[in-house]
């Protein structure tokens, strides 16, 4: 059994990540904003616990008392961490102001940074060390009005080599997620961007090789794993899971 940090899983991917660490046994503090969903997600009656923290990563103490909450769960310890948070915001470029533009950089990558900062000292203590972060497609191919989200997960993947190599002398192993799309409402913001969304949501559709968009769940898998022993020799890596929408 372990105890895990899940930033930002109230509802979709993080929701998916959270239902399965519990039902393998893991503790799990989830930290968001929306407490509604995570008191629901509490209520779950499953083998591993979970304790909800709200939580507003686009504030810089955030992160720290999210780990703090964590440590205390464990008892004094800590083997996971899944930094899931994240903000999408899609308008003309013209259109954009320093506030949105921050508000995207806090939740995005700040925050992921500062939670890994807090989180470093007792994951280096843990047997086996995880930290994953979700980061997008969205790094690795770029979408009109969205320059935010797409620079902050494209510098989510740096700041993972960087702190692979500074982590992995103690066995922490620190990777991304790159998920495509996933058909949950975090995506409205960009649909509702398009000229005509039906045919917008028609047109990525046929773009993918599966022909369909993920559901949060295809994602529990790659997670569990990358927060396992199996994946021991695992770090700095960014696993895309995609359905084949960046390999054609």
């Amino acid at each position: 059994m372990s105890t895990v940090l899940v930033a930002g899983g109230a509802s979709g991917i993080g929701a998916a990540a959270v239902r399965a660490l519990r039902q393998r046994g893991d503790d799990v503090l989830l930290a968001d904003r929306n407490a509604e969903a995570g008191r629901r997600l509490a209520a779950e009656p499953m083998p591993g616990a979970l304790r909800f923290l709200a939580c507003d990563f686009s504030a810089a103490e955030a992160a720290e008392q999210a780990v703090a909450a964590a440590v205390e769960l464990g008892g004094g310890t800590l083997d996971a961490m899944f930094y899931n948070a994240a903000v999408l915001q899609a308008r003309p470029l013209a259109d954009w102001t320093v506030a949105e533009w921050d508000h995207s950089s806090a939740v995005n990558l700040r925050a992921p940074f500062l939670a890994c900062q807090a989180a470093a000292p007792y994951l280096q203590r843990a047997p086996q060390g995880r930290i994953v972060l979700t980061s997008s497609t969205g790094a690795l191919r770029g979408h009109a009005g969205m320059p935010a989200y797409h620079a902050t997960k494209a510098g989510l993947l740096g700041l993972v080599r960087s702190l692979a190599d500074e982590l992995g002398p103690s066995g922490v192993t620190v990777n991304a997620v790159c998920p495509g799309w996933v058909d949950t409402p975090f995506n409205d913001a960009y649909w509702s961007h398009q000229t005509d969304p039906a045919a917008a949501v028609t047109a990525l559709t046929n773009s993918i090789p599966l022909r369909r968009q993920a559901v949060s769940e295809d994602l529990a898998g790659v997670l569990l794993f990358l927060m396992s022993p199996a994946s021991g020799y695992i770090t700095g890596q960014a696993l895309v899971v995609d359905g084949g929408y960046t390999a054609v």
